[in-house]
């Protein structure tokens, strides 16, 4: 039952970080128990807005009214105590902490003499990812699992909270399918006890499904608030956008040239687990102006592939690697990079970005040697450089000088490719490259990589989205548990066959 006062009234709320403009005069409000998704392209104030409904950021113009009462929340404790939970988009989690500790830190449990209770936290986290349909070992140190699994630790840490209001940035942008699905029905049951859910996702059909309206956002202003009934995807799309999104065939018309990769019984052992491997003989060939998908679930092995090709897997992979020929066994990302291999990762925070840096910084990194005589880096020739690549990637920034964390997710993922297209790789490894990035910079995206397979470059793209792989690739190979069980040429792509070749385990 909807009530006729609004849960959340948001009135003419503005943000600005120096010069910039995040939000600017946004008002609109949530009822108590909907399901209403904000979207928007990146940069459009989205998580701008939600980390001050959060507490994360206290310093803001306009008002915001909880329950009919204005509030102004003194940083996410306070917050807390009203009733409102963040997941983050980006990951906030303490590596060095167990599971547990990090899903009660700050409220820990205690026990006789006030010491830590870490039994009963145990079982309590070990309760919510039943709940989640997801085997965490509560014990476990964070930073020893993946991507997907520290999102469902941030998920478990907010349900603990026992949230009234529950903000997700993004929550499915590193969880399988499976996982998306374990995800939506814990979203049934926390609607089913009345939480109202704020969600924020650039994936349309996820927004169709769950919410009850749906309000956009864009270049920091409020567009339009929707019953989800009353509008369609391309409605929402156009108006996040401002303009119709081209559907390219970005596949059509391909020319391949010879093989520029030719990896022959690829192995990577798993000491210590009970599979052994991690993956196990895998061989196949890239062509020049190929882009070669790779599918899988999670834990199947698609990153350990690239990370063993980049020479930063955990284990000295076993086969034969060649790189036009040469054999190629790089014991450090330098090696492979001076090889001609480039390597986006897939968790830009950890692996990608250095957050210190300027926008410049993180472009050029790579490549100082070029603009470098006598020992001295010659700024006009860095910043030409930098400048070429910020405009062939349409980064949106307010330029090369800024602040890299500045930047909104999808446009610092465009710096981290913008890096390594500098190195002029003869083989790009994309991980999932399209991560929490925007319908608008994704299209862009697919689009720079079109223009690069096209001009005879190698391409090797990793997905959670097999629609995406679909899409851009020419080829699909598809591992479970480590093995390869399937390939597939354009023409043969369906769904349903990938999906079941993804599960043909043994």
């Amino acid at each position: 039952m909807i009530d006729a006062l609004p849960l959340i009234d948001i009135r003419q709320v503005t943000k600005r970080f120096g010069g910039v403009t995040a939000l600017s005069d946004v008002s609109f409000v949530v009822q108590r128990g909907e399901f209403h998704s904000i979207v928007g392209e990146n940069g459009a104030g989205k998580s701008t807005l939600m980390k001050i409904l959060s507490g994360v950021i206290p310093d803001f113009e306009g008002e915001i009214r909880l329950r009919g009462e204005p509030v102004r929340f003194t940083g996410t404790r306070d917050a807390e105590r009203r009733g409102i939970a963040i997941i983050h988009q980006e990951l906030n989690l303490v590596e060095q902490l167990s599971v547990a500790a990090n899903i009660f830190l700050g409220r820990e449990k205690r026990g006789a003499l006030g010491l830590l209770n870490d039994a009963a936290m145990e079982a309590a986290a070990a309760e919510l990812f039943k709940q989640l349909g997801c085997q965490i070992r509560p014990q476990q140190l964070v930073g020893e699992l993946r991507v997907g699994d520290q999102q469902l630790v941030e998920i478990a840490k907010a349900l603990s909270l026992d949230a009234e209001i529950l903000i997700m940035d993004e929550p499915t942008s590193a969880l399988t399918e499976s996982e998306v699905e374990r995800l939506f029905g814990v979203i049934d049951l926390l609607r089913k006890r009345g939480v109202t859910i704020l969600y924020i996702s650039h994936k349309m059909d996820e927004v169709f499904r769950l919410s009850e309206r749906v309000t956009v956002l864009r270049d920091g202003r409020w567009i339009a608030s929707l019953d989800r009934a009353e509008a369609t995807p391309k409605q929402v799309t156009h108006l996040l956008v401002g303009r119709e999104i081209e559907e390219g065939a970005w596949h059509s018309n391909r020319t391949f040239g010879e093989v520029v990769l030719d990896v022959r019984n690829l192995s990577l052992p798993w000491q210590g687990h009970a599979r052994a491997w991690r993956l196990k003989d895998i061989s196949f060939q890239l062509r020049r102006g190929e882009v070669l998908g790779i599918a899988g679930l999670m834990g199947a092995g698609r990153t350990e592939l690239l990370e063993s090709l980049f020479g930063t897997s955990p284990e000295v992979p076993q086969g034969e690697v060649l790189l036009e020929g040469q054999r190629l066994q790089p014991a450090h990302p330098s090696e492979a990079m001076q090889a001609g291999l480039a390597l986006v990762t897939e968790d830009r925070k950890r692996l990608g970005l250095f957050g210190h840096m300027n926008v410049r910084e993180n472009i050029s990194i790579c490549t100082l040697d070029r603009s470098t005589k006598f020992g001295l880096v010659s700024g006009s020739s860095e910043q030409q450089q930098v400048t070429a690549s910020i405009q062939q990637l349409r980064v949106k920034t307010a330029g090369p000088e800024a602040p890299v964390l500045s930047l909104s997710g999808g446009n610092q993922q465009k710096c981290i490719i913008a890096r390594w297209l500098e190195t002029h790789p003869k083989v790009l490894l994309l991980d999932d490259p399209t991560r929490g990035v925007d319908v608008g910079a994704k299209a862009e995206i697919y689009g720079v990589i079109d223009q690069l397979c096209r001009q005879g470059l190698g391409i090797i793209v990793t997905s959670s989205e097999l629609p995406e792989l679909i899409t851009l690739c020419d080829r699909i190979l598809v591992l479970c548990e480590g093995r390869l069980t399937g390939e597939f040429s354009r023409g043969n792509f369906t769904e349903q066959a990938i999906m079941e070749a993804a599960t043909q385990r043994g």
